[in-house]
């Protein structure tokens, strides 16, 4: 890597925006994107028209992700939310419900898979760069509300990071109810990772306390839960939860495979869950890994099993995610060992609720 201190960039560059920026445009299709990079090899492409999500990510040209065919869609309430799919890195469940559609057992409610989110338009669109000692870095915010008139009214101020040189990205989340009655709340990162990092002989080391499949067909693969396999037709999806261990709230999980993988790092304080979800079926190849404050089961089901979240008049919580792409053999194996150290000394996150 070349040097890309203040000193070098001053003395050989009059505009920063040569090596980091965050370029906005608009799409055919009406849609709003802004394209971030930061001379790392890691280049996203954010969607503040669907949640405010990243759809595309390369590191070094290579796909990190999978993208569903016409993608990115724009929002539909009148279409499920599958077929709004887009794929991408990060697709963010909620605000009240994550799970499978259904009707609320006590209001009626329709609900659709995974909730609203996906479909919320970021407002106040902004961004900002500095330098931070040696250091130049790049925030781009934004701002969500999922809101209806005499109903829920909660507020995500969400502002993305990242570093010039350094591949990685961090997330941070601050969501508040800013109504005068409480809220349910469920909220799921669904990170989603594609051909050619999962693929055959990929493999998902987490720091866990116990794992839990979801359903039979999860039973049938928690031996070999770590583990990927090649595109199957007919693959019947498999989900997992785990509940991990943390070191000062911080937890951690590298999906790998040969000289190149993907680190998630999360605050386990709102967040004490991980889902991952493995799905092999040809043509729809992508699997996901997904912290949240809630394990994917619906509304229902968390207010039945003790699990559900909720958010009081006034109250915020704020979640932290990284990701990071981790180059190189050595670099992977010293992940690796760290969340080995981290199995070994680390405490359960606290607020992981397991009553099947």
């Amino acid at each position: 890597m070349f040097d890309l201190s203040r000193e070098t960039l001053d003395a050989h560059c009059a505009d920063v925006r040569q090596f980091i920026d965050c370029r906005h445009s608009v799409l055919q299709n009406g849609m709003r994107v802004a394209e971030v990079y930061n001379s790392s090899g890691l280049t996203f492409t954010l969607l503040p028209d669907r949640g405010f999500d990243i759809w595309t990510a390369h590191y070094r040209g290579i796909p990190l992700t999978w993208i569903s065919r016409g993608s990115p869609h724009t929002a539909d309430y009148g279409s499920p939310w599958l077929r709004q799919f887009n794929g991408g890195l990060l697709t963010t469940c909620g605000l009240q419900h994550s799970g499978p559609a259904e009707l609320d057992d006590e209001t009626g409610e329709q609900r659709d898979l995974h909730g609203n989110f996906t479909r919320l338009r970021a407002e106040l669109l902004r961004s900002e760069g500095y330098w931070e000692g040696d250091a130049f870095k790049l925030e781009i915010r934004g701002s969500l509300s999922e809101a209806s008139l005499f109903g829920e009214q909660i507020h995500l101020e969400r502002t993305y990071s990242v570093t010039l040189g350094v591949p990685e990205v961090e997330i941070v989340d601050i969501v508040s109810n800013v109504s005068d009655t409480s809220t349910p709340f469920m909220l799921l990162y669904h990170f989603n990772v594609g051909y050619p990092l999962v693929r055959q002989d990929a493999k998902l080391d987490v720091p866990v306390s116990m794992t839990f499949p979801r359903d039979e067909a999860a039973e049938r693969g928690l031996d070999t839960w770590p583990t990927y396999d090649s595109a199957q037709t007919g693959y019947e999806e498999q989900v997992f939860y785990h509940h991990v261990r943390q070191t000062n709230s911080m937890s951690r999980v590298l999906l790998s495979n040969g000289d190149i993988g993907l680190l998630l790092a999360w605050d386990t304080r709102h967040a004490p869950y991980v889902s991952q979800w493995k799905n092999f079926r040809r043509g729809m190849y992508v699997c996901g890994i997904e912290p949240g404050n809630c394990v994917p089961e619906g509304l229902n089901a968390a207010r039945t099993s003790g699990r559900l979240v909720t958010l009081q008049p006034g109250e915020s919580h704020r979640f932290t995610n990284r990701l990071n792409v981790i180059d190189g053999a050595d670099s992977i194996a010293r992940s690796v060992s760290e969340i080995e150290d981290l199995r070994a000394t680390g405490a359960p996150a606290e607020g992981f609720r397991w009553k099947p």
